[in-house]
């Protein structure tokens, strides 16, 4: 890390919710304002969709070629939803975080919690709250081809992921989308000043001491 040109090292930066609490929002918000903060982009052994590009949206990948990356300990974190695989690679993610930017993952607490096992210096945990369960359930009914099946479905996960929101390093209540950005962009900024970040303090003191 000492040998990087760059004054800082990037860091992770780990946004979690239940669905419709305003975490997609919340990062949508933040790298329209950052140029260096980007989303994670994770690969995938599904069909691309209508509209999706490669290494956009995804980086799409044979079963194959996923399961000889899972024996190469390839990926922060990966897992099985339904009959597809999805999983974060972790050299992109390095070679960003040396280039002194910063990634957004937008995982649940589970993939919280491997990302954290894996780069605990490196990562920053936000858990977004909704401001009450009768707000959420608006917010998941509000939404395009929303139906009671799917709004309950929701729900139910919101509850369970609710739980685990003592994991995480932060939690920010969704009241107000701009208040809770301020709040969001506020812990960027704090991070970002971290000892460990700062990799130029190192042979600045040094420098210091020497003069002295």
């Amino acid at each position: 890390m000492s040998n990087s040109t760059h004054s800082r090292r990037g860091l992770m930066l780990v946004i979690s919710s239940p669905s419709g609490a305003g975490k997609t929002t919340l990062s949508r918000m933040l790298m329209d304002k950052y140029e260096d903060v980007r989303l994670s982009v994770s690969a995938t052994t599904r069909d691309p969709r209508p509209g999706e590009e490669e290494g956009v949206h995804y980086q799409f990948v044979d079963h194959s070629t996923f399961e000889t990356m899972i024996e190469k300990r390839a990926f922060l974190e990966w897992a099985k939803v339904f009959d597809h695989f999805y999983g974060t690679p972790r050299k992109a993610v390095e070679e960003r975080l040396e280039d002194g930017k910063d990634v957004i993952f937008d995982v649940d607490w589970q993939g919280a919690d491997a990302i954290h096992d894996q780069m605990p210096n490196d990562v920053v945990s936000v858990f977004v709250l909704p401001p009450s369960i009768d707000a959420l359930q608006k917010r998941l009914e509000a939404r395009p081809g929303s139906d009671p099946e799917k709004v309950e479905r929701r729900m139910a996960g919101a509850r369970n992921e609710i739980r685990h929101w003592r994991r995480y390093d932060y939690a920010i209540v969704n009241e107000d989308i701009e208040v809770a950005f301020k709040e969001l962009e506020g812990i960027l900024t704090t991070e970002r000043q971290k000892r460990l970040r700062q990799l130029r303090l190192e042979p600045l003191v040094q420098a210091l001491l020497d003069e002295g």
